[in-house]
């Protein structure tokens, strides 16, 4: 049997995009994951996250992902768009672009049943499975979540090179970035476009850093 995993890397950044990536294998590719380190790409060096990716390119039956971008995470306000149907919307397009009998996607929503209904309307002949941290338990799961962790990187390092500047992980908690873009807002660079393209300008953390001091970082 042919099992797909589905899971995203990037939800919760202020910069960068969300990537919805999915992985089908076999039984015996399943084993082959978890004797090499296959888990949940949270629980693994960057170094390691890219040793595995290249792995389960090679091994895998198939593998697909896609990008959302800043802005059309930021579009889903004016689209009355919520992010998690957006996301299973992705995911639905990954399980029907791949071969395979059952579908476990690592759900957003803490109401699987719920999900598993929405994805089963979208997804045609494929059995559907949602659980929370399913990149935990199955390691067709933990597969898609190497593959969409390792694309976010290189799309994050490719910015940082791009602006020429370090601005860390792209998360509202690392202090570089924070500090990055409070420069850059007061500076009124935010509305550059190479700016613009990058971050989530629909994120609260753009308005909470507005209202502080450049001495408070």
């Amino acid at each position: 049997m042919i099992r797909i995993g589905v899971d995203e890397a990037g939800r919760g950044p202020v910069i960068g995009p969300l990537v919805v990536a999915g992985v089908a294998l076999d039984e015996k590719t399943g084993e082959l994951f978890k004797r090499a380190g296959v888990k949940d790409s949270k629980m693994l060096s960057i170094r390691k996250i890219y040793q595995l990716e290249r792995l389960v390119i090679e091994k895998a039956s198939g593998y697909k992902y896609y990008m959302l971008s800043p802005a059309e995470i930021d579009n889903r306000e004016y689209d009355d768009t919520n992010l998690n149907y957006m996301e299973l919307d992705e995911m639905a397009k990954i399980a029907n672009g791949l071969n395979g009998e059952v579908v476990t996607v690592d759900s957003p929503s803490a109401n699987t049943a719920k999900v598993e209904k929405y994805l089963a309307a979208l997804v045609k002949d494929k059995k559907i499975v949602a659980r929370n941290y399913a990149d935990r338990d199955f390691v067709e799961v933990s597969a898609a979540s190497i593959i969409a962790k390792a694309n976010r990187e290189k799309e994050v390092a490719a910015i940082k090179k791009e602006i020429g500047y370090d601005f860390g992980s792209g998360y509202p908690s690392d202090p570089r970035t924070t500090r990055f873009l409070k420069i850059i807002i007061d500076n009124g660079k935010i509305e550059e476009d190479v700016y613009k393209k990058n971050i989530r300008k629909s994120w609260r953390t753009i308005n909470k850093l507005k209202e502080k001091k450049l001495s408070d970082f």
